[in-house]
């Protein structure tokens, strides 16, 4: 099963299964990260089900919800029925449908190790924003739980923070922080004999 199909198999079961992953206290983490203002332009790159986007729909902030599933961006559109301040938008991380410096800020939660090439990725997601804008990662630290990568079809097993410093840097921007998020991600195996708590890490940087 791809990444793809195991999204679109799961989309109507994730806000459930994400509470079990990792706290709300990351979006909040994000977006304080960022300092996001009312009437602004975000993107939420890897959408899921609306994680992030919730939190900026909250803070006034307009989003540009972006998802390779169809099917998880149809949960959003659901949920969030009323909000008028959402584009909703198929694509991935080697081609996003954003035009450049399009937006003032980019999230991407838990959505880097889903991504082929990550360094490639980060350039996609600095080509969209303005200038002065920034770019917020929250993800996992590198971790050696086989089953997070055959179970949830992750590409990458987590990430080094000194990688991220160097990728951002590459993509052009300045002001780099990768820090301790100070919260978990947690798992348990199918099979209920491995469970896993990985360090989540914050990545900020400004174009």
């Amino acid at each position: 099963m791809s990444s793809l199909n195991y999204f679109d198999t799961v989309a109507t079961q994730w806000d459930e299964l994400r509470t079990q992953f990792f706290s709300d206290n990351v979006r909040g983490k994000a977006l304080d990260a960022a300092n996001v203002a009312r009437g602004k332009l975000a993107a939420d790159i890897g959408a899921g089900s609306g994680f992030i986007t919730q939190g900026l729909i909250a803070r006034g902030v307009n989003v540009i919800a972006v998802d390779q599933s169809a099917e998880m961006l149809n949960i959003m559109r659901a949920k969030f029925a009323d909000a008028k301040s959402v584009d909703y938008r198929v694509g991935d991380a080697d081609a996003l449908p954003i035009a450049e410096e399009t937006c003032d800020y980019v999230f991407a939660n838990m959505y880097l190790h889903h991504t082929e090439t990550p360094p490639r990725a980060i350039l996609e997601m600095t080509r969209i924003l303005k200038r002065g804008g920034v770019l917020v990662i929250t993800d996992a630290d590198e971790h050696d739980f086989e089953f997070l990568r055959v179970e949830h079809h992750d590409r990458w097993m987590g990430f080094k923070r000194a990688d991220l410093r160097e990728w951002f840097a590459n993509a052009g921007l300045r002001e780099i922080e990768v820090r301790d998020a100070e919260e978990k991600c947690n798992s348990t195996a199918t099979s209920g004999n491995v469970s896993a708590e990985v360090n989540i890490f914050l990545a900020r940087g400004v174009k």
